[in-house]
C-alpha cells in the first residue's frame, strides 16, 4: 500500500492512443481521510446513527400513540394494539435489542477488512469524469453520419458564433483550448489540450451526485431484491415460517419499534446480511454506508409505524409503505405485499401483490376493530365480574369468622383465590353476598 502514500503526474497516465486530443490528467496526492469522529475509528462510528435513529424515530411514533395524536391518520385503534398482538411490548424491545447487538458485531466485523480511505484524489476522478465525455463526444461524427449529416461541414458552419458546439460536432477536439502543463520527464513547460467549461461542471455533477445516486439506488435494489426472496420464502417454507419468521407476525398490529422485532437468526439473514451484501457489492465509502444504514432503518421503522401520515415523505416517495406493508400483517393478506423496505417491484413482477379492492379491504379492517372492541368490552365486564366476586366472597368469609368455623373458612379461602386468578363470573343471583355461591 505504500504507492497510497505517492504522488501521481500527469505524464504517467496518457497511455490512450489518442493522447494528443485528450487532455492529461490531473497529479494527485494522497492522504488518509479525517475522521468523522476523532475518538473512534470511522468503521465503529458510522454503526452508532443507526442505532440511534431507530429509537428516536420510534419514540416520535410511541410519543403519537400515548398522546392519542394524529388519530385520523392511524391504520389501527388502541385497542386494537392491545387485544390483537400476541407479545408485550417489554418482550418486543429485549428481542430488538438483542437484534442490534448482532447487527453491531457483525458490522464491526464486515468494517474492520476495509482500507483505510483516503483524500485527495477528487480532482483527479473529476477530470477522469471529463475525459469519458471527452471520449464519449468522439462519437459524434459517426452518429450524425448515420442519418446523413456531415459534422466536419457543419462545425465549419457554426465554429464562429459557437466554437464549443462545434468542437463537439468535430469529435471533441477542440484546438485553440490548450493548457501548460510540466513535461514529468523533461521538465519543460508545454502546451496540452485542456477540458471545456461544460466537459468539467457535467463531470463534477457526476461525480459528486450522479455516481453516489447510482451506487444508492443499486444498493437499495440489491437490498429489496434480497429480502424479498428471503421473506416470501420465509412465507412458502413451513419449517422456515414456524421456526424463524412466526415470531416476527406475533405483531398483526405493528408499531414503530416493532420493526425489527424478529428472530435472531432471521433478524441477521434479512436486514445485516442484506444491507452489508449491498454496502459491499456496491463499492460505498463509510461517510456513503452511513447515510445509507441510517436511511435503510428509518425507512424499516415507517413501514411499520402504523400511520398513514400525508406530510410523511417516506410515505409519498414509494408505493411500499406502512399501509402497504400492514396488509402484510394481516391474516387476510400474510401471503402477499412481500415487498420490503423500498419499492413494489418484485411484488409486481411476480403476482404477489394484494389485488382485493379498497372497500373489501376497509370492511376487513373494520371487523378487526369490532372484534377487538368486543374483547376489550370482554375482558372489561369479566374483570368487574371478578372483582364484584371478591368482594362477595370477602364479606361470606366475615360471616363465617364469626362463626368459628375454622374448616369452611379455609374452604371459602382457597374459593376466592381460584375464582379471583380464573376471573371467574358471577350469576346475578349470586351477587347479592348469600352463601349460596358455594
Amino acid at each position: 500500500m505504500e504507492w497510497l502514500n505517492t504522488t501521481a503526474s500527469a505524464g504517467t497516465v496518457l497511455t490512450d492512443p489518442q493522447a494528443s486530443f485528450l487532455p492529461p490528467l490531473p497529479s494527485y496526492t494522497l492522504t488518509p481521510r479525517e475522521r468523522i469522529y476523532s475518538g473512534l475509528p470511522d468503521g465503529i462510528t458510522i454503526l452508532i446513527p443507526p442505532l440511534v435513529v431507530y429509537w428516536v424515530v420510534s419514540l416520535f411514533f410511541h410519543f403519537l400513540d400515548v398522546y392519542n395524536l394524529f388519530p385520523q391518520y392511524r391504520l389501527h385503534t388502541p385497542l386494537e394494539v392491545l387485544q390483537r398482538n400476541h407479545v408485550s411490548r417489554a418482550d418486543v424491545v429485549r428481542d430488538v435489542l438483542l437484534q442490534q447487538v448482532v447487527q453491531t458485531i457483525a458490522g464491526a466485523c464486515l468494517v474492520y477488512f476495509d482500507d483505510v480511505e483516503y483524500t485527495g484524489k477528487d480532482g483527479y476522478n473529476v477530470a477522469v469524469w471529463a475525459l469519458r465525455l471527452r471520449k464519449l463526444t468522439g462519437y459524434v461524427p459517426s452518429v450524425f453520419k448515420l442519418v446523413g449529416i456531415d459534422a466536419v461541414q457543419l462545425a465549419g458552419k457554426v465554429s464562429a458564433s459557437a466554437p464549443t458546439l462545434a468542437g463537439i460536432l468535430l469529435g471533441g477536439k477542440y484546438p485553440d483550448l490548450t493548457q501548460t502543463i510540466v513535461d514529468v520527464k523533461t521538465g519543460a513547460e508545454v502546451l496540452a489540450p485542456a477540458f471545456t467549461g461544460w466537459e468539467l461542471k457535467l463531470a463534477e455533477i457526476l461525480y459528486y451526485y450522479g455516481f453516489p445516486a447510482l451506487q444508492f439506488f443499486v444498493a437499495i435494489c440489491i437490498v429489496d431484491s434480497w429480502q424479498y426472496f428471503l421473506h416470501r420464502a420465509m412465507h412458502m417454507n413451513k419449517w422456515l415460517y414456524t421456526t424463524f419468521h412466526s415470531r416476527h407476525h406475533r405483531l398483526y398490529v405493528p408499531y414503530a419499534f416493532g420493526a425489527l422485532y424478529n428472530h435472531p437468526v432471521e433478524g441477521f439473514l434479512l436486514d445485516t446480511a442484506g444491507t452489508g451484501l449491498a454496502y459491499l457489492l456496491t463499492g460505498l465509502s463509510t461517510r456513503q454506508a452511513m447515510f445509507f444504514f441510517s436511511g435503510s432503518t428509518i425507512k424499516t421503522i415507517d413501514d411499520h409505524c402504523g400511520y398513514r401520515l400525508p406530510f410523511d415523505p417516506l410515505q409519498l416517495i414509494t408505493g411500499n409503505n406502512a399501509a402497504y406493508h400492514d396488509i402484510h400483517h394481516q391474516s387476510w393478506g400474510i401471503k402477499t405485499n412481500f415487498a420490503q423496505p423500498f419499492f413494489t417491484f418484485w411484488d409486481r413482477l411476480l403476482g404477489t401483490i394484494y389485488s382485493g379492492d379498497s372497500a373489501e379491504m376497509e370492511r376487513r379492517y373494520m371487523r378487526g376493530r369490532e372484534r377487538a372492541e368486543a374483547a376489550a368490552r370482554a375482558a372489561m365486564e369479566a374483570k368487574e365480574k371478578a372483582e364484584g366476586e371478591k368482594v362477595v366472597l370477602g364479606r361470606v368469609e366475615v360471616n363465617e369468622d364469626r362463626d368459628k368455623d375454622n374448616l369452611v373458612i379455609k374452604k371459602k379461602e382457597v374459593l376466592v383465590r381460584e375464582r379471583v386468578v380464573g376471573k371467574s363470573s358471577l350469576d346475578e343471583s349470586e351477587s347479592d353476598g348469600s352463601e349460596g355461591v358455594y
